[in-house]
């Protein structure tokens, strides 16, 4: 595993927490779409993604890992459960998340190859 490099912030209203994260980060977002907002800060990526299914809007740490598939199965075997399968999520930027034993959920990316 690698460091922390993302955090995700589902939010109810993309517009509102916008203008709360360009207050706070001091800039606009890199990336303005309407399934992510993304804004950079320093090394950290944070992100804004619409809370579609209303749960708790806990935010989830990304972290960076060479080996996705690898990762998966090894927090899988450490007692974790899949919540998200390895998906592409655009320009072969793969993502999955798992939740831990005590029921949290941290999310794992591998960016593109090559």
């Amino acid at each position: 595993m690698s460091d922390v490099s993302l955090i995700i912030y589902p939010v109810a209203d993309l517009t509102t927490a916008k203008r709360f994260f360009r207050e706070l980060i001091g800039t606009d977002p890199y990336v303005d779409g309407r399934p992510y907002v993304g804004y950079k800060s320093g090394d950290m990526e944070i992100g804004l993604i619409p809370n579609r299914d209303k749960s708790e809007p806990t935010p989830i740490p990304y972290w960076t890992v060479s080996d996705i598939a690898a990762s998966v199965e090894a927090l899988e075997a450490a007692g974790g459960t899949v919540v998200q399968a390895i998906t592409d999520v655009g320009y072969g930027m793969l993502v999955a998340s798992v939740k831990d034993p005590n029921g949290a959920t941290v999310g794992l990316r591998q960016p593109p190859k090559g």
